[in-house]
């Protein structure tokens, strides 16, 4: 199992469980819920202290996986089709969690935590964790007891295993102040409602308080499995934030990911796999109904890019190379792992899509965040509410009108057999769609490919790639400068019409 991102950073945040305490068997709406995460967001920020600090961090990643919640415990509060268990706490989860089950008439009761729901090898050092510490998230598993398909644990962290049945990308509640030069902010789902669907497309329902130094949170989890539609999971989120301090960047509907190398950079890396990576791009479907593809990279810095919209029609981290023989990995089969499309529920306003790029040196780390700002600052006392679905997919949504990308590939310029040019690199851009069906090369298709802090060089070659259905778009390009060539390119016919999704990236990768 890869170890992610979010175990590393789960340690900086904290809360205090104070404000989720209800009596048991009470009726608990999730107006109370808004109620309370709207109190706390009125009160000083409060960590909650670990109980037994120096005995839960003897519970190592490996002794974790080894505790496993008994089956004949599972809680079925959503009935048979969506049976729940319990995560365990340890070095890398160790802020308890309360998790309650909600019956449909409103009553809720909370589970107390109890080494009787597990089974834990007889050298565990957690034998010895006191009774009352906490659970450290949940997951729910699928009616035949077999793999679970959606788990939340970790800071505000969940997923599903979309589809194939593989996890890989994330989703969170919140991020705050990701990306820049002061330290990121993680805070935490520190109490879950678990209880019936609320309509006839969810498998379960689930409500989660949120609280951090600058943020509290109500949200409500509308959990779907297998829907036709979006050929996957859905995770339906309404929430409802309350700012408890000023805030310099706001992320709404963050996801998560890894990106190692891909067919793009392959020289990034020295591993004996083709590719490595989560997601291999961030696609967005603009308020204009515009499309772009923007591949991802692995950067030698921090990196940000913004992508200004006005209500977007969605965006996600997508993994669209889905051949195993381009991974080449059967173990944790990259190709099998989610997309995830997240698509806003009413207007959102003006703001923009942002991608932030981390570098990395291996697979074990997420390195990738993409997330919505609102235009809107983020001021203390100053309420937001969004309402969005995100959709575990293999693919983002396609439009049958314009051609998409699948394959990004970046060389050295010039042409074969002559001498190499200093300073230019070639792109290789390949596209496919029914759109493309029955063109040829003799004018029906024309390129446009244009560049900031960079010059495109002629010939600018567009062709159909023999024995598939694919064109491939190829240019030369070089720096005019120190910032990275920032390029962009579509596909046109002979009417000057759009028959493309655009194309995006910044050519961080100087090949040498």
């Amino acid at each position: 199992m890869k170890l992610t991102f979010f175990i590393t950073i789960v340690l900086m945040s904290s809360l205090s469980l104070q404000a989720a305490e209800t009596k048991d068997k009470s009726k608990f709406t999730f107006e109370d819920l808004k109620a309370l995460a709207k109190a706390a967001a009125k009160k000083p920020y409060s960590p909650g202290a670990i109980p037994a600090p120096d005995l839960i961090d003897k519970i190592s990643y490996d002794q974790h996986w080894k505790i496993r919640f008994k089956e004949q415990e599972t809680f079925y509060p959503s009935g048979s089709q969506a049976p729940v268990q319990l995560f365990y706490p340890g070095r890398y989860f160790p802020q308890p969690v309360s998790i309650y089950m909600r019956d449909d008439k409103g009553s809720v009761e909370e589970v107390p935590f109890s080494n009787k729901f597990f089974d834990m090898p007889a050298d565990s050092p957690a034998h010895d964790l006191p009774q009352g510490f906490g659970f450290a998230g949940f997951r729910i598993m699928r009616p035949d007891m077999k793999p679970d398909w959606v788990s939340f644990l970790g800071a505000s962290y969940f997923r599903t295993d979309g589809s194939e049945g593989q996890y890989g990308l994330s989703a969170r509640g919140i991020a705050i102040n990701t990306g820049m030069s002061e330290p990121e902010e993680f805070p935490r789902f520190s109490a879950f409602w678990i209880g019936p669907a609320q309509n006839n497309d969810e498998s379960v329902s689930v409500w989660a308080l949120l609280e951090g130094p600058s943020i509290t949170g109500a949200y409500r989890f509308g959990l779907t499995k297998d829907n036709k539609k979006a050929k996957g999971h859905i995770t339906s989120v309404n929430a409802n934030l309350y700012m408890r301090a000023d805030v310099k960047r706001l992320g709404i509907a963050p996801l998560t990911s890894m990106y190692w190398y891909s067919e793009k950079d392959k020289t990034k890396a020295k591993d004996w796999r083709p590719e490595i990576h989560d997601s291999d791009g961030v696609a967005i479907h603009t308020g204009a109904g515009q499309h772009i593809w923007r591949p991802l990279n692995n950067p030698e810095s921090v990196s940000t890019n913004s992508f200004f919209d006005e209500n977007p029609q969605g965006f996600g981290l997508i993994q669209r190379d889905r051949d195993f023989n381009n991974y080449q990995d059967d173990g944790v089969f990259y190709n099998k792992r989610a997309s995830a499309w997240v698509k806003p529920i009413g207007e959102w306003g003006k703001g923009a899509v942002q991608l932030i790029e981390i570098p990395t040196k291996d697979e074990t780390f997420d390195n990738i965040v993409a997330y919505w700002v609102p235009e809107k600052p983020a001021r203390k006392g100053d309420e937001f509410t969004f309402s969005y679905d995100i959709q575990w997919r293999p693919l983002d949504p396609k439009s049958n009108k314009l051609a998409s990308v699948v394959n990004t590939r970046q060389g050295l310029g010039g042409i074969p057999g002559q001498p190499i040019p200093e300073g230019v690199n070639k792109m290789v851009i390949d596209f496919t769609g029914p759109v493309l069906k029955g063109l040829d090369s003799h004018g029906d298709i024309k390129p446009v490919v244009e560049a900031n802090n960079g010059e495109i060089l002629e010939p600018i070659g567009v062709y159909p790639v023999v024995g598939t259905n694919q064109w491939r778009l190829t240019f030369d390009y070089k720096q005019t400068n120190k910032n990275p060539v920032s390029i962009r390119a579509y596909l046109t016919n002979k009417k000057d019409e759009v028959i493309s999704e655009t194309w995006v990236s910044d050519a961080t990768v100087t090949i040498k």
